[in-house]
């Protein structure tokens, strides 16, 4: 068995360019400035790199799971070159709103429950790998994205890109343990003082 540290990260206003509508085709994928430079700093620090990110869309019948991991596959092309490539991707498909027969059962994995970060641990483990919670971070742009790091026993940071929702953070009482502007400084302001 081998320790090792994860970087969860959440993808959309995180990584790239929330767009305001759900992204299905690889051309609504746009990179946030240097998030690709910020991943493959955590990934030489020896992070390992796995993104969370609800895909309502799905359930909504907006995209399918086809376009879906698509756009997943793409975003991993163009972090790439800056060998910013991730580790593992888990979607949630699921909404309470729109109920389906074959997403339902995906509802503890819908942020902020925890069920992708514990599908991610499980499968490292698997592999022989196991997570130091303590030392892996979860950053995001949403309260769900902190308040599912915090459930998980990770080390919550929150951006100020995609949805900012710092003010609604602090209203809820859900607190993160570090803000920044994107994921850059996310990264080189705080996470790699910890690596």
């Amino acid at each position: 068995m081998r320790t090792i540290k994860v970087l969860f990260l959440d993808r959309d206003g995180t990584i790239n360019q929330d767009t305001g509508s759900y992204i299905f085709t690889k051309e609504q994928l746009l990179l946030i400035d240097r998030a690709d430079e910020a991943i493959a700093l955590a990934k030489s620090a020896g992070f390992w790199i796995v993104i969370v990110t609800n895909q309502a869309g799905i359930a909504r019948g907006i995209a399918t799971v086809e376009q879906v991991e698509e756009v997943n596959h793409y975003l991993n092309e163009l972090l790439s070159p800056k060998s910013a490539g991730y580790d593992r991707c888990y979607y949630c498909p699921y909404h309470p709103e729109y109920p389906h027969p074959e997403y339902d059962r995906f509802i503890e994995f819908r942020k902020p429950a925890t069920g992708m970060v514990e599908r991610a641990i499980e499968e490292f483990l698997a592999e022989g790998l196991v997570v130091d919670r303590g030392a892996s971070f979860f950053v995001g742009d949403k309260t769900l994205d902190v308040e599912c790091g915090k459930r998980a026993g990770l080390r919550s940071v929150l951006v100020r890109t995609g949805h900012n929702e710092e003010e609604l953070c602090l209203k809820r009482n859900i607190i993160p343990e570090f803000v920044a502007d994107d994921l850059y400084k996310a990264v080189t302001e705080y996470i790699l003082a910890f690596a």
